[in-house]
């Protein structure tokens, strides 16, 4: 599952959102990846991070929290 989202104040900025599997080798995790590109190039982002599966409910939570 992948999602491209238009980074609101930006003429051409995206956030990608995507599960990875396994993407620091073959004992690694799934991880939720979040990327933002002013560019508007989703498949390089100048920023992204890496959120383990395992803390991605507790993530969401405080992102709530948030709003």
């Amino acid at each position: 599952m992948s999602k491209i989202i238009e980074l609101s104040g930006t003429k051409k900025g995206v956030i990608s959102i995507m599960k990875m599997d396994k993407p620091y080798g073959e004992k690694s995790g799934s991880v939720a990846s979040i990327g933002i590109s002013l560019a508007g190039n989703a498949d390089e982002p100048e920023w992204k991070v890496h959120i383990p599966m395992e803390n991605l409910d507790e993530v969401i939570e405080a992102l709530q929290a948030l709003k």
